[in-house]
C-alpha cells in the first residue's frame, strides 16, 4: 500500500518555527516508519534550510517561509522556499565553510543538507529568494 500525501505549510521567518518546522516534517513521515536515524537525517536537513531562510534569506527583515511536502512512495520530498534576498551564486553558497553570515555561521548548511539527504536542489533568484527541495527515500524499520 502507498502512502502518498503531501502538505504545505506557511510560517514566519522566526527562529521559534525552525522548531515546529522539524515537528511537522517528522508527523508527515511518520506512516513511512522511519528509523531514528533517517528521522533525524531529515529533521536536520530541513531545520538548515528553515534556518538559512531566516538567516540568510531574509537576515534582519520580516518575511514568510513556504514549506511543502510530498510523499510518493517511499520518497520524500520537502521543497523550503523564502521570497527574500535570494543566491548571487549558488555553487559558490554551497562550497563548505563559504557564509555569507555574520559571528559564529559555519558555512555549512548545505554540506549538512546533501550528508542527510538522498539528493538537493537549490533554485535563486537574487533579490528575489530561494527555493531547496530535500529528497530522502526512507527505507524504514519495517523493511529491517
Amino acid at each position: 500500500m502507498r502512502n502518498d500525501n503531501e502538505f504545505r505549510l506557511t510560517v514566519d521567518s522566526k527562529s521559534i518555527n525552525e522548531g515546529f518546522a522539524r515537528v511537522v516534517v517528522s508527523a508527515f513521515v511518520t506512516p513511512l516508519d522511519p528509523t531514528l536515524e533517517e528521522l533525524s537525517d531529515l529533521k536536520t536537513a530541513v531545520s538548515e534550510a528553515v534556518t538559512n531562510c531566516i538567516v540568510h534569506g531574509y537576515k534582519e527583515k520580516f518575511g514568510k517561509i513556504y514549506i511543502t511536502g510530498k510523499i510518493d512512495g517511499e520518497t520524500v520530498k520537502i521543497t523550503v522556499r523564502d521570497r527574500g534576498a535570494g543566491i548571487a551564486d549558488i555553487k559558490e553558497a554551497m562550497t563548505p565553510l563559504f557564509t555569507t553570515g555574520e559571528g559564529d555561521r559555519a558555512g555549512l548548511g548545505f554540506t549538512v543538507m546533501q550528508n542527510f539527504c538522498d539528493k538537493i536542489s537549490v533554485r535563486s533568484n537574487y533579490g528575489k529568494g530561494t527555493s531547496v527541495t530535500l529528497i530522502k527515500k526512507i527505507e524504514g524499520k519495517a523493511k529491517w
